[in-house]
């Protein structure tokens, strides 16, 4: 039964690659960049499609030669997709509180990754080594929470923390809480899956 949190809606790679370009089109028109007209026109009309205005949860990633400069996004399918993904730009490349906000100067360099979710279910454990073997490596996205504190990671995480103790203890950190906590405490775990669609390689 857990297997069907695999599937989401099947954005194509092409679509994918529209709100990959909405994204990137939002922050030159932030930071007030010349965009082509025949590709502003391009994507306005590839966004007539009706899959980008389903409501889904979204994130949208920055990264500079591999490194995070922003990430931020809602687990919520609160608003349709494109407009999630215009309001999660913004967010991540000057709204992160990690970083400081994105310069104009680094915007060329960015690579941009879009996420589409699907909603958090409750993962039901007994204990942590229960929680481990329940974990899907490579395909959950995990929320964790205890009390006020909360966070979550991606599934794309797991690339970077491999093993499920390293992932949730370096998760439980991310929350403001001792990193043993998945093991010492009884933490309200939900899981979800994504489709994600990192930016094509672009010739500046």
């Amino acid at each position: 039964m857990e297997d069907k949190k695999k599937e989401i809606r099947k954005f194509s790679d092409s679509q994918g690659q529209t709100l990959v370009r909405l994204a990137r089109q939002t922050l030159m028109q932030k930071i007030d960049k010349k965009i082509d007209p025949a590709e502003s026109k391009a994507l306005k009309q590839a966004l007539k499609e009706d899959c980008f205005q389903e409501h889904f949860g979204t994130f949208v990633t920055l990264k500079i030669n591999d490194q995070l400069r922003g990430c931020i996004g809602n687990m919520t399918a609160s608003e349709p997709v494109k407009e999630g993904v215009r309001r999660n730009a913004i967010n991540a490349a000057f709204h992160d509180p990690r970083f400081s906000p994105l310069r104009a100067e680094e915007l060329e360099h960015v690579n941009i990754e879009v996420s589409i979710l699907t909603p958090p279910e409750l993962l039901e454990y007994r204990d942590g080594d229960d929680l481990i073997a329940k974990l899907r490596v490579n395909i959950d996205g995990v929320i964790i929470r205890k009390g006020f504190a909360n966070a979550t990671f991606l599934p794309q995480v797991w690339k970077q923390l491999s093993e499920p103790e390293e992932f949730l203890g370096n998760l439980c950190m991310k929350a403001g809480i001792s990193a043993n906590a998945w093991r010492n405490d009884k933490l309200e775990v939900k899981t979800y899956c994504v489709q994600y669609f990192p930016e094509n390689t672009r010739t500046n």
